[in-house]
């Protein structure tokens, strides 16, 4: 007989704070339910334009960059998460989900000491005064994927409330934006962290199946002969 203590705990995905100069976590924000679901995007950063240069076409792009690409591709994600204070009944919410949501959007926020500190500067005749810099900040979904993102949108929809109206249900849609080589300083500990999530990506591309050119009803012979081009077409299944 299976026993409840047999079953393993899932994973939970969540968000960790990260000082940028020693790497290390300055705080973990677990989302108390996983996303059923996960919207992600990849740009390509081509080096070319969107199109040809001639012969017909209507782009303007040059033939000769139409391969290449300037960077790592944009990737962007977006989910739902849950907070509700009712699932955790053992747990004392005097401020019902208050805290956690106040957690999560403050990584969009600069503290209330940046703040009077870019106006004290302000006060004092700076010429120039550097935008507030936020905490590096990491989006673990499992061990294959530990991302540095920026937060790009945060929208709450606040669903119920306790007596003293402090709410205790939420859904949060969530916008991160995959912080690459492209974004950061060289040398900055996200770009160290993006590159090993990239590397992550080539392990797991590496260990795919491989396809074979009979899979697609083709062969090395007639591949070349069909197109007119001439061009022998090889591949391993």
């Amino acid at each position: 007989m299976t026993r409840y203590a047999d079953i393993p705990k899932p994973i939970r995905s969540g968000i960790v704070v990260v000082d940028p100069d020693r790497g290390t976590p300055q705080r973990i924000i677990v989302l108390q339910f996983n996303p059923d679901t996960l919207e992600r995007s990849l740009s390509p950063q081509s080096a070319g334009g969107s199109g040809d240069s001639g012969g017909g076409g209507s782009g303007s792009g040059d033939r000769n960059e139409a391969l290449r690409l300037k960077g790592p591709a944009q990737e962007t994600w977006k989910f739902t998460a849950e907070i509700d204070a009712t699932d955790q009944f053992e747990v004392a919410a005097p401020d019902g989900i208050h805290p956690q949501l106040a957690t999560l959007e403050m990584l969009v926020q600069p503290t209330t000491r940046q703040i009077r500190d870019a106006t004290r500067l302000s006060q004092k005749g700076a010429i120039e005064i550097s935008p507030i810099e936020m905490p590096l900040t990491l989006f673990t979904w499992g061990s294959k994927r530990v991302m540095p993102v920026r937060i790009t949108e945060l929208s709450i929809n606040e669903s119920a409330f306790d007596v003293n109206l402090n709410p205790i249900r939420a859904s949060l849609s969530i916008g991160l934006k995959v912080l690459t080589v492209s974004d950061l300083p060289a040398g900055h500990k996200g770009a160290d962290l993006y590159m090993a999530h990239l590397a992550q990506k080539e392990r797991l591309a590496a260990a795919a199946r491989r396809g074979s050119l009979g899979g697609l009803g083709l062969t090395s012979a007639d591949a070349g002969a069909g197109t007119g081009t001439g061009v022998t077409l090889t591949g391993r299944g």
